[in-house]
């Protein structure tokens, strides 16, 4: 029985032969077959992260991130922009402005948009 944790802990089976076959299969199966909560894995709730609200004094502020803005035509951003923001707050928002938030290469990485109260 030693022998055998061995071989398998080491991995001494050739390719091709019944036992690496085995070892594979049962790999494969642990893999695909683990319950997500031995590992607690989260599932990705979708959209989550594209509407992050900041706190502000005299406006309402929040980051958008760049696919949800890049849905809506330019010249029809902001309306469209206020009516989700209105929709996942459950209150009335009007934006006044977007801004973009640029990275050290001058890439977009997302948006403020700017609520009046």
């Amino acid at each position: 029985m030693g022998s055998l944790l061995k071989r398998l802990f080491l991995w001494e089976y050739g390719r091709a032969t019944l036992p690496y076959d085995i070892i594979c299969i049962l790999i494969l199966l642990f893999i695909w077959g683990a319950p997500h909560q031995w590992f607690r894995d989260q599932p990705r709730i979708p959209q989550t992260s594209q509407i992050a609200s900041l706190p502000s004094r005299d406006e309402s502020m929040f980051w958008i991130d760049t696919e949800l803005v890049s849905a809506f035509p330019d010249n029809q951003r902001l309306e469209g922009l206020s009516k989700v923001l209105t929709q996942r707050t459950g209150k009335t928002q009007h934006l006044t402005r977007i801004e973009p938030i640029l990275d050290s290469e001058q890439e977009i990485r997302g948006y403020m948009a700017f609520a009046r109260r």
